[in-house]
């Protein structure tokens, strides 16, 4: 295809083109919109080459459309009318600023984005927010609504989420944090919105205090709850008939909620034995609450985080009777109520364990050991804060976790003998971690990366970061870190090669500039799809 197609033949295309082009637009992503001139479309791009993209359906750019992100979208409608609406007819995720300056923009918004499901208002909390006519004005706008996140709207009242949650029934999602409605709220939204599966509530500042706190239970939702998170409420417990009636609950998360939650506990697994997953994070729960949490035994997730009160009895009690749990987490606060006992028990009774997490606590070689030795699946392994974790539990670890990938290690007295052990242990290792780890030098590092050129070892011996760490992150910091990278396997790099080889020989000469153009934030909207769409061809045809 050279330059010499004469502009008549173009033209007599486009009409062939254009006669061939559906009338009707499908309405699985477009909602039916005024018809727009031709006018609005450009025909020929940049250079006099013929403009392709043109040609697209408005469900072929829609797809595209979602691909980019928030910044680019935004510049891709700025190229035509055409591209202007199908860009807000595609857009499903929205979040705005819901200062009280928004409500008189609502109307003109929504009309342009008219397919939203997922909505995010977020307010500072200095400056007022949307008040409940706001609200009830985009529901009636967003009736299609399926999730839905609230941050620090002080404006809305019980009546305001009531008129909402007759609007929008189909909502499944519902997050709201530092608002000020209260218990009559929350109950009309479970009431209404029979098919809510997840709900998060932090720092609802209208429940009445006391005793006097309205109850605040499943209604309609009973059925359909799945997810239940409550952070920093000080009468979180009025949520307990809430908690008890869902008959379908998979998650409990709760976060630095005050009371006493071993009764709670109790009372909600005596009806509720679904649960897999449960975190329990500055709690005030006793080994009480862990014998009543053994009574879910699916459960598959535990975290336990900064709740001294739980000891190696709980521990040994709920290993007993939960014997699928895959992930543990214990932050113990260096309060040495577990320790080896609890550790041992668990290694006996949870032979599928993959992921365990120790903060602030002081396993010791022989409940490491026994951790190795039963847990055959134990792939992800971190031990913080330790003042047990020294060499030679390291050298246990490498001789015995034959299946271990990733090793995080920090704040324990480890040394580079340490990392001599893991030069010829434990043979799936892919990762290591090390942090403020005192005695592991930076040659330390290398000569392991050198001795074992699969492995990607991260060190970080800064001293500003807080205590805290996950085996199944990933090295994020960058700030003091000495990363030793694993390198590019032959069929990695020969693949790398291929596809740019391809790339240039199908970009010409305009690979570079436009290469560049992208990093400079110049590339056109039109550009911008035509490059997306080249991407996923070579990715398509490699």
């Amino acid at each position: 295809m050279g330059q010499s197609t004469s502009t008549a033949a173009i033209s007599s295309r486009r009409e062939i083109n254009h006669s061939h082009r559906p009338k009707s637009k499908s309405t699985a992503l477009i909602c039916p919109m005024q018809h727009l001139e031709d006018n609005d479309d450009c025909e020929i791009i940049d250079g006099g080459d013929p403009d392709y993209i043109s040609e697209l359906p408005d469900e072929c750019l829609a797809y595209i459309f979602q691909s980019l992100n928030s910044g680019d979208r935004k510049r891709c409608s700025l190229v035509c009318n055409r591209w202007l609406r199908i860009e807000g007819q595609s857009r499903h995720r929205l979040s705005l600023n819901a200062q009280s300056e928004l409500f008189p923009l609502i109307d003109s918004l929504f009309s342009r984005f008219d397919s939203v499901t997922k909505l995010a208002l977020k307010c500072d909390r200095r400056s007022p927010s949307i008040c409940d006519e706001a609200l009830v004005l985009i529901s009636c706008k967003c009736r299609n609504l399926t999730r839905l996140k609230l941050r620090a709207c002080r404006g809305l009242t019980d009546a305001g989420m009531e008129a909402f949650a007759k609007n929008c029934k189909g909502l499944k999602k519902l997050s709201c944090g530092s608002c000020t409605f209260g218990a009559k709220g929350m109950n009309a939204v479970l009431e209404n919105c029979s098919s809510l599966e997840e709900l998060s509530v932090k720092r609802l500042r209208g429940i009445t205090d006391g005793a006097a706190a309205e109850p605040i239970g499943p209604g309609a939702a009973a059925s359909s709850l799945k997810t239940i998170c409550l952070k920093e409420l000080y009468n979180g417990q009025c949520f307990g008939p809430l908690i008890t009636g869902s008959k379908n609950l998979k998650t409990l998360k709760l976060y630095r909620c005050s009371g006493d939650w071993d009764k709670l506990l109790q009372s909600v697994t005596e009806h509720v034995t679904s649960l897999i997953e449960i975190h329990l994070e500055r709690l005030q729960v006793s080994d009480v609450g862990l014998l009543a949490i053994s009574n879910c035994s699916d459960l598959e997730i535990l975290h336990l985080v900064k709740t001294p009160e739980c000891t190696n009895i709980g521990l040994l009690s709920l290993s007993e009777r939960c014997k699928h749990l895959r992930k543990l987490h214990i932050d113990g606060w260096k309060a040495n109520r577990i320790g080896d006992d609890g550790l041992i028990a668990v290694s006996k009774n949870c032979g599928n364990l993959q992921e365990l997490v120790l903060i602030g606590v002081n396993p010791t070689k022989q409940s490491l050991e026994s951790l190795a030795t039963n847990c055959k699946n134990l792939e992800r392994l971190a031990l913080c804060g330790s003042d047990t974790v020294g060499d030679p539990e390291i050298s246990c670890i490498a001789a015995k976790c034959i299946a271990l990938k990733k090793l995080c290690i920090k704040s324990c007295p480890v040394s580079n003998q340490g990392l001599e052990a893991l030069a010829n242990g434990c043979p799936s290792l892919v990762k290591v971690k090390l942090k403020k780890c005192r005695a592991v030098t930076l040659e330390g590092a290398e000569w392991l990366k050198n001795n074992r050129e699969s492995l990607a070892v991260n060190l970080d011996n800064g001293e500003t970061e807080q205590q805290d760490a996950s085996a199944s992150d990933g090295a994020q910091e960058n700030g003091g870190v000495a990363e030793f990278p694993t390198p590019a396997v032959p069929s990695q790099m020969a693949a790398a090669a291929a596809a740019a080889v391809a790339a240039s020989n199908m970009a010409g000469s305009t690979s570079r500039s436009s290469s560049m153009k992208w990093r400079l934030g110049l590339l056109s909207g039109r550009n911008l799809v035509a490059c997306t769409l080249r991407s996923r061809y070579m990715s398509k045809t490699l």
